[in-house]
């Protein structure tokens, strides 16, 4: 008996080791059986936007240097007078034209006139602030302008310079008043030290009409002169001025005027057919819809008469005539692709030696203070941000209002 339960005790060890030995091969893995851990899953990262690259940066005056040119604007003793906005005009600008200072209605002194028999000529503060402030700071000059119906004072035609009388001068003491008005534009600039500053003046502005005849509503220089009071204007100014002034004509709606200008400027010869003027200024008071198409067959027509061609006022309306748009995006990408193709249309003439231009002049710096402010014509919005029209101007095409 006791032999049997010693036998069941063994038998029993046995089984329990077996089963034992055969749970652990189940459960173990063997090394090249290793089981393999299930990934952990990374949260889902949000993509990095890619951000807009800045514009690299960019000066008016470095980029028509480039191609040889001067680029300008208007100027007021208020902009000199502001050491942000002076400045920013001397870090873009490097040629100046006097908004309103020099025209004649600001440089002749009529008691001085009544006193002395002659027409006097005295330049006002203003105009001295700035010529002194273009010297100091290396700033060329345009001069604005002569010989114009508007802003001209009336006592300058009239007997005694009298307007009171309704006595208009005889044609011959017009144009000896004339003589000596321009003589002493030239001669006082000179004796002042400041003709070296100029590279160009408008000696007449403005004196054609879009169906091809001359002004003559409101224009004394030709009710007392005549039809030629042109010519004497330029062979006095040829006469009187500095050799390094040209001698300019000035017009707005050129492109409407081409064939007048074209024949009219082929009369302003001396007896030995000799020019008496350098070169024509367009105004160039554009809108985004006008045709650049148009435009530059002007620009390729007058330019083959071999003078000199600046753009003396541009501006780019949004819209059309009388017909303000919106400053919105698309309008202003719109005004910023016309800058680009006018200013390249300009460039690509001027490398290639088909236009002989030697500056251009933006008339004004803000949409807010330009004098067509309605329709958002210049280069940069208030605080002096940059629109696409700057980008156009300065011919970085990826932010002058281009798409894909």
């Amino acid at each position: 008996m006791k032999k049997l339960l010693m036998l069941c005790f063994v038998l029993m060890v046995f089984v329990c080791c077996f089963a034992a030995c055969g749970k652990k091969n189940e459960t173990t893995p063997t090394p090249t059986e290793e089981a393999t851990p299930t990934p952990t899953e990374e949260p889902t990262e949000e993509p990095t936007p890619t951000p807009t690259p800045e514009p690299p940066e960019a000066f008016l005056k470095d980029v028509f240097a480039e191609h040889g040119m001067k680029v300008g604007t208007c100027l007021t003793t208020q902009m000199i007078g502001s050491k942000t906005m002076s400045d920013f005009v001397l870090k873009h600008y490097n040629s100046v034209t006097m908004e309103n200072d020099m025209k004649p209605d600001y440089i002749l002194n009529k008691a001085k006139s009544v006193e002395t028999g002659d027409i006097v000529v005295e330049f006002n503060k203003n105009m001295i602030t700035m010529l002194d402030w273009a010297k100091e700071n290396g700033v060329a000059v345009r001069g604005h302008t002569l010989v114009w119906y508007s802003q001209t004072p009336q006592w300058i035609f009239y007997d005694n310079f009298d307007d009171k009388t309704g006595n208009l001068v005889s044609r011959e003491v017009m144009l000896k008043r004339m003589e000596s008005y321009i003589k002493q534009v030239f001669e006082k600039l000179t004796e002042a030290g400041y003709a070296d500053l100029f590279y160009a003046y408008d000696v007449v502005n403005e004196a054609w009409m879009e169906n091809g005849t001359m002004r003559d509503q409101m224009n004394n220089w030709y009710k007392v002169i005549g039809d030629d009071y042109i010519w004497y204007a330029f062979s006095y100014a040829k006469k009187y001025a500095p050799s390094n002034i040209a001698l300019f004509y000035n017009d707005y709606n050129e492109q409407f005027k081409t064939d007048t200008l074209e024949k009219f400027v082929k009369t302003l010869v001396d007896k030995d057919g000799n020019y008496l003027i350098d070169g024509i200024g367009f105004q160039a008071h554009l809108y985004t819809e006008d045709s650049l198409t148009s435009y530059f067959k002007t620009v390729d027509q007058l330019s083959a008469l071999g003078l000199t061609i600046e753009l003396t006022e541009l501006d780019v309306c949004l819209g059309k005539y009388q017909a303000p748009q919106m400053a919105n995006e698309a309008n202003l990408a719109k005004q910023g692709r016309f800058y680009y193709d006018l200013i390249k249309g300009i460039f690509d003439r001027k490398d290639a030696g088909t236009l002989k231009i030697d500056s251009l002049t933006f008339w004004g710096i803000t949409d807010s203070a330009s004098w067509r402010k309605a329709y958002s014509p210049l280069l940069f919005a208030s605080g002096y941000k940059k629109k696409p029209a700057f980008y156009g101007a300065v011919q970085l095409k990826d932010y002058a209002g281009f798409t894909e």
